[in-house]
This record gives C-alpha cells, structure tokens and sequence, in this order.
C-alpha cells in the first residue's frame, strides 16, 4: 500500500521557560536557564535543592475549582498544551470527522503528585480514607483520555511509557498510525509533573540528579567536563500530526513534514546507557532508513545530552558511528540546558523545538559550557553549540530520545515540499 505523508500542523507547550509555545520558543533560542529553587515542598534537606519548574502556574486560569480536582498536575499541563496546539492547528473541528481524530499521549510516570497526596493523608481511624479521584488521577492514559473526553476525539487513544523515551514513541505511533491511513489526525505528546518529594527523593538516591545547589542556573551542562547529573524539569509538549492531503484541504499551516521515526532497545542495563552507545547508534539508523534519509541529509540533532556523566559520551560516541566524518558538519545541541529534563514529556517538547528550528533555520545552543571545561572522553571537534543559537538552514533535523530500562526513540522531521 502507499504510505500517507504526514505533517506538523500545530504546537502547544507549557514549560519551564514559558507558558506556551512562543515564549518556551524565545527562551530556548535566547539560551535562558529553567532551573531556580524548588518551590513545590521544601528541599532543604534533600541532596538536592533546585529544578527546572513551570513558573506563575495558577491552574484556575485554566479550570475551574471542580474540574482542577479531577486532574492530577501532570494532566493538568497536558490539557494545556493539547490546546495551545488545536487552536494552533485551526481546524474546524464541527466539521472533522471526530471518528478519524486520535489521542496517543504519553508519560514517563504519571500522576506522581497524587499519588504522594493521597498516601501521605491516608488515615485510617474509621478504615481507610481515599478520594474516588485517586486512581483516576494517578494512571499514565489519563491525559490521553481527558484530552479525547474535551474534544470528542474517537480516534486511536492510549498512552505510551517508555520513560524519556515515552513521548518520542507516543509520536513515532501517531505517525504510523496516520501514514497507514487508520487516522487523519492525531493529538500527540507527552506530559510530567514529578518535582515532588518522592520523585526529587528517588532520583537522588540514585544518584541521577545534579547537585550543584549554589548554581542552579548553570547546573545543567551537558557535555562539559564538570557535568555531575540532570536536572529534573516538568510540563507538557504537544505536536498536531496531521494527513498531508487532509491539512492541504483544509488551508492548514505546515510548520514541517515528519519524515521518520526509529525504534531500539539497549539490552544492557537497568538505568545506565550503553557505554558504547550501541542502541543509541542503533535508533538513529533505523530513524534514518524508516525516512529514506542519508546522514547527510541532517542538519541539526537534538541530542538526548542529560548532562549526566556517562550519557553525553555514549551520545556523542554512537552520533560519531553513524554519521561518520559527517558528524562534524552537524550542529548539535542540548535544550535539556535550558528546560531541564521533562522525562516522559521531554522528547515532545523536543521535537516541536525541531520542528521550529526546521521552520526557523535557527540551531538553539547547548548553554553552560565553559572555556576549559572539557571531558577528556568527549571529541569537542563535534559542533555542541555551545552557548549561542546559530542562523543555519536547516533542512531536517533529529531528535533523540533514551530511556532508563534501555528504551531508544528518534524522530526526524524535514522541510515541507509539496
């Protein structure tokens, strides 16, 4: 059968450099750092005292008191963007047939928020006391499902989690999904809200986070020599996947055509990466053959770059194998810098910033690189962009994804021509 093609038709974000899309856009090409105190509990006595959160968040803007109660904060945030990116892709939706309209939006871990509210007021007096909201509000597909429940979307509806690869795979389904014809749109993105007790407490103890604490703004540094972990971010992305002809029919804006996806697994550790970067090598190839692309044909990735110390080399160890001498003409870049890590909701947002980039011609920087800050283990011949967006045309980019358990998704997006 012939494959539809599939286009980007509208965006939506909120996150921790702005409250939707244009201002999230204009942070990240001005190279502004999310990160700050933690405000969400007190930090005082975790290893560490700081993330990237969404800032002057006030849900009553969005929902009223009776509503607010049905969504835990990650909901909330995907609500959000889900509708920046319908009103931005302008469809009339009394017109659509809502039966070919889908939802696949993911989360690396759901209703966190909830879940540590509703234990730590459990009592159990009169026997246990918990709100009928709970589960509903703590369930990874619950995003997808208010989000389908608002519009009426019919369409394929689930949520995928594969960690902070969950929302790179929740786009990589909706473009399959539209190119074999079984939908004409489809709402896709990713979700997270887990700065919270223990979110913040786990990831500590596994020693993933940055603990830079008397420098917030510059803690997230990925491939810099004094890189010591993530910063954990939160809030929500959406992309509008959309039919070629469909949109076309209808006058739609295009902002890119999606030109690929690749799926991998590491096969190698619980929650550390390939040394070797094999998996990572692995998805953007399959990334690449599923979009019928050469390496030289992109100009930009968006690296996965978490500033962790093992991560940004097996990254730029696996871009070096796949690109080969090519790789030192791409611009690569870490927004992961500037918003922190959106775990589940982190390849979403990445891949709209591509998306942006591609109909922009700007490549967003990597921020907090300094002069002399250099690993040893990491070839600074690549082009990290470090610290300055760069003006270039660029025709595709890719976006990579990893996730702990070894999970691997890349999404390629290019340049709409008719």
């Amino acid at each position: 059968m012939e494959l539809k093609r599939v286009v980007v038709t509208g965006l939506g974000a909120i996150s921790p450099l702005g409250n939707n899309m244009s201002e999230t856009w204009d942070g990240i090409i001005n190279g502004r750092s999310g990160a700050g105190p933690i405000t969400h509990f007190d930090a005082s006595k975790f290893k560490t005292h700081f993330a990237c959160e969404v800032k002057n968040y006030d849900p009553s803007k969005y929902f009223d008191r009776k509503e607010a109660r049905k969504h835990d904060l990650y909901s909330q945030y995907a609500l959000i963007a889900a509708t920046e990116a319908i009103d931005d892709a302008a469809m009339d939706l009394e017109k659509e047939d809502k039966n070919r309209i889908g939802v696949i939006f993911a989360t690396g871990i759901g209703g966190i928020h909830s879940f540590e509210e509703e234990v730590r007021e459990y009592k159990d007096e009169e026997g246990p006391h918990f709100s009928p909201f709970f589960i509903p509000r703590i369930i990874a597909d619950m995003a997808a499902g208010h989000i389908s429940i608002k519009y009426g979307f019919r369409g394929p509806n689930f949520a995928t989690v594969s960690a902070c690869a969950s929302s790179t795979n929740a786009l990589v389904d909706a473009f399959n999904y539209i190119r074999l014809g079984k939908a004409n749109a489809i709402v896709t993105g990713g979700a997270e809200a887990a700065i919270a007790i223990v979110g913040v407490g786990g990831f500590n103890a596994l020693k993933a986070l940055s603990t830079l604490n008397d420098s917030p703004e510059t803690a997230s540094r990925p491939f810099s020599g004094s890189r010591d972990g993530f910063v954990i971010g939160e809030g929500a992305a959406c992309l509008i996947l959309e039919e070629m002809e469909h949109a076309l029919a209808r006058g739609a804006k295009i902002y890119c055509e999606v030109a690929g996806g690749g799926l991998s697994a590491d096969a190698y550790h619980m929650t550390a990466s390939h040394p070797e970067g094999l998996g990572a090598k692995l998805v953007m190839q399959n990334a690449l053959e599923d979009a019928e692309m050469k390496p030289e044909d992109i100009d930009y990735i968006n690296v996965h770059g978490t500033s962790t110390p093992v991560g940004d080399i097996s990254e730029a160890k696996a871009i070096k194998e796949t690109f080969g001498d090519y790789a030192y003409q791409l611009n690569l870049s870490s927004t992961k810098s500037m918003t922190g890590h959106l775990l589940g909701a982190a390849g979403a947002l990445e891949a709209a910033i591509c998306a942006l980039s591609v109909e922009n011609d700007i490549v967003p920087p990597t921020i907090n690189h300094a002069e002399g800050d250099e690993d040893p283990e990491i070839d600074y011949k690549l082009n990290f962009t470090f610290n300055k967006a760069q003006k270039k045309v660029v025709r595709a980019a890719l976006s990579n994804t990893f996730g702990f358990g070894g999970h691997n998704a890349c999404a390629i997006v290019k340049k709409f021509v008719k």
